[in-house]
């Protein structure tokens, strides 16, 4: 009988934050988007010379952003392939939350994948450049998304390690991303904040909802993501 593989250090028992920041600065997604968004917050405090629209533009994206998760995670991570004129529309985002589902403890699967995380980031500084056609203001808002979408990643590790919460606004974070994966996948999709859930219909109590036979398969039957 072959030895049982040692539980991941971001798996154990009694892990605490610090630990949960050196495993989480194991993988490449962090390693990217952690320095993006500080290099970002750098060069905004450098340019200096704040105004009340360089608030406005921080507060715009802080409030949106549990709905743009929302919106993202229903409209793409949850997105069903279908064959439009002959070709599978199946993209890779989709894919690897599938794959997440079945099996919510493989850490490289909790992430923003790699091919992804470029794309979104020249995404944030096109987007913000573009709406936001002063400099100083357009860095406000490159700086704000990208810090919203490293702690989107943050959060996300954290729920799905072994960290346990001790504060209210994180359990309230926890208990929601737990319910989502293990009780039924089409309610609770919020993860930094259940706000977007609250308002929208998709935060019902525990007990309101069955759990789901579908809750690891998304509804997808299908093979197990390459190595």
């Amino acid at each position: 009988m072959s030895p049982r593989p040692p539980t991941p250090g971001w798996l154990r028992p009694g892990l605490t934050l610090s630990g949960a920041a050196r495993e989480f600065f194991r993988h490449p997604s962090p390693k990217a988007l952690v320095p993006a968004a500080a290099t970002a917050v750098a060069a905004r405090l450098a340019l200096g010379r704040w105004t009340r629209r360089d608030a406005a533009v921080a507060a715009g994206i802080v409030a949106a952003e549990p709905f743009v998760e929302w919106i993202v995670h229903v409209g793409v991570l949850h997105w069903r392939p279908r064959t439009v004129n002959g070709r599978r529309i199946d993209p890779l985002l989709s894919r690897k939350h599938r794959a997440h589902h079945r099996d919510p403890r493989d850490a490289e699967l909790v992430f923003v994948p790699m091919p992804v995380v470029g794309r979104v980031i020249a995404g944030i500084v096109v987007l913000n450049a573009a709406v936001l056609r002063e400099r100083r203001q357009a860095m406000t808002g490159i700086a704000t998304s990208l810090t919203a979408l490293a702690v989107y990643e943050w959060t996300h590790f954290l729920i799905h390690s072994s960290y346990r919460p001790r504060h209210a606004p994180y359990r309230a974070a926890w208990r929601s991303h737990r319910l989502h994966h293990f009780r039924n996948e089409r309610y609770w999709f919020g993860v930094v904040t259940p706000l977007s859930d609250q308002a929208l219909g998709t935060y019902p109590a525990k007990d309101d909802v069955p759990t789901s036979s579908t809750v690891k398969t998304l509804g997808i039957e299908e093979e197990p993501l390459p190595a």
